[in-house]
C-alpha cells in the first residue's frame, strides 16, 4: 500500500526534521491514524518529493526526511484551462479533476454569462479554497507540482496576456476538430482550452477571442455542460499530443 502523501507549504530540505503544521499533523495521526516511526511522502509543490518518518509526541508531530527524491507525474506538455466560472461547487470539480488530468495552470474567468459573481474577500476565500482543493487533489493523484489557480480575470484581460503556444476556444459549431488545431501545440509545448460557463461565451467574448487569434475548436456533436468540457478536451488533448507521457524535470 502507497504510504501517504502531504503537501507541505513550506521549502523542504533532505534529511532535515520539521514539525509537521497542525492540520498536516492532525490528519495525520488523529484522521489517519498513523503512529510514531510510519513512513509518509512530503512535498513542497516544487518538484520532486521526501520520504519521510513520522515521529508522533502527543499532539507534537515531527517528521524525518530521507533524501530528494525528483520522480515527477507532469505531462509532456503545458496545458492551461481558462474556465469561465461556473455556478455552485461545480469549480471544485473542474479544479480536482484538472489537476488528476494534468492541467498545469487554471485561469478562472468572470464571463459575460457567468451565474457566480466573486469580488472582493469573497474571491479571495474562493480563491484559497480552490488551491486548498488542488493541494489535496495532488497529494491523491501523486503530483508532486501544484497546478498554478491565477485570481479571477475578466477574458479581455486574460487575452492581453502573450501567448505560450495555441489558444483554442470550445465551440460546438462552425468549428475545426480538435485534432487538427493541434498542430501548433506539438511544436510548441503548450496549449491554452477556453471553456465558457453556463450558456456559453457571449457572441462579443467569441469575436475578441477570435481577434486576438483564438481558434475555435469542435469536440464532437453533443453539446457539453462547462464541468465536463475542458476536462474531455484536455484529456483528448493530452492523449492525442502523446502528452500522457511523463516530462523531464522542469524548473520551479
Amino acid at each position: 500500500m502507497p504510504s501517504p502523501r502531504f503537501h507541505c507549504p513550506f521549502a523542504l530540505s533532505p534529511h532535515a526534521r520539521i514539525e509537521l503544521p497542525d492540520a498536516i499533523a492532525h490528519h495525520a495521526a488523529r484522521v489517519l491514524r498513523l503512529r510514531d516511526g510510519e513512513t509518509v511522502v512530503l512535498f513542497d509543490g516544487n518538484g520532486g518529493e521526501y520520504p519521510a518518518t513520522l515521529r508522533i509526541a502527543g499532539k507534537t508531530v515531527h517528521a524525518e526526511l530521507g533524501a530528494h527524491d525528483p520522480r515527477e507525474a507532469e505531462l509532456g506538455g503545458g496545458i492551461t484551462l481558462v474556465q469561465g466560472l461556473p455556478s455552485g461547487d461545480k469549480m471544485d470539480w473542474i479544479v480536482e479533476k484538472a489537476v488528476e488530468l494534468g492541467v498545469e495552470r487554471l485561469v478562472p474567468i468572470a464571463a459575460q454569462r457567468s451565474v457566480l459573481q466573486l469580488n472582493g474577500e469573497r474571491q479571495d476565500k474562493r480563491l484559497a479554497h480552490w488551491r486548498r482543493v488542488a493541494a489535496a487533489a495532488s497529494e491523491q493523484c501523486g503530483r508532486n507540482r501544484l497546478m498554478r489557480i491565477d485570481a479571477v480575470a475578466s477574458l479581455a484581460h486574460w487575452l492581453d496576456t502573450p501567448p505560450a503556444g495555441p489558444r483554442l476556444l470550445c465551440h460546438p459549431e462552425d468549428s475545426a476538430p480538435l485534432n487538427a488545431a493541434l498542430d501548433d501545440a506539438r511544436r510548441a509545448g503548450s496549449l491554452a482550452l477556453l471553456v465558457g460557463p453556463e450558456g456559453g461565451w457571449s457572441d462579443a467574448e467569441q469575436a475578441a477571442a477570435r481577434q486576438a487569434g483564438v481558434a475555435a475548436v469542435s469536440f464532437g456533436p453533443r453539446v457539453l455542460r462547462t464541468e465536463t468540457a475542458g476536462l474531455a478536451l484536455v484529456a483528448a488533448a493530452t492523449a492525442l499530443l502523446g502528452w500522457e507521457q511523463p516530462a523531464a524535470a522542469r524548473a520551479p
